[in-house]
């Protein structure tokens, strides 16, 4: 019987340290594509990279340019959603909701329309 080396794996919490400091450098590489516009924050919630599963959906908005806390509260209020919504935990429903209403905001914008209520709770009112 031979009897090989065996390497130790390092401990646990030190296993979690990397894993949470992998997923916090891919978080904010993510966040500064958003900003840059290289992606689009309707892009990352349709997609669900592995980096966004975790992230809350006020998080991944409010890394869009222009976008602060009462702009996305806003916006999330019209669907309506919790700000503390996980991207992962959001259903397909819920995905396509809220990335055509960005979708819609991002066009109104190119126009010059700057419009924060979608069109369907106007219409409801």
């Amino acid at each position: 019987m031979t009897h090989g080396a065996t390497i130790t794996p390092a401990p646990q919490h030190l296993q979690a340290l990397e894993r949470a400091n992998a997923v916090r450098l891919a978080r904010a590489e993510l966040k500064r594509r958003i900003a840059a516009g290289e992606i689009t924050a309707a892009e990352v919630i349709m997609c669900s990279p592995w980096e966004a599963e975790s992230m809350t959906v006020a998080d991944l908005l409010t890394s869009q340019r222009r976008w602060g806390q009462t702009r996305c509260r806003r916006f999330l209020q019209a669907i309506p959603m919790s700000e503390s919504k996980t991207i992962g935990s959001m259903t397909d429903r819920q995905r396509r909701a809220v990335a055509q209403l960005l979708a819609e905001q991002a066009a109104a914008a190119r126009s010059g329309i700057e419009s924060l209520t979608p069109a369907f709770a106007v219409a409801g009112a």
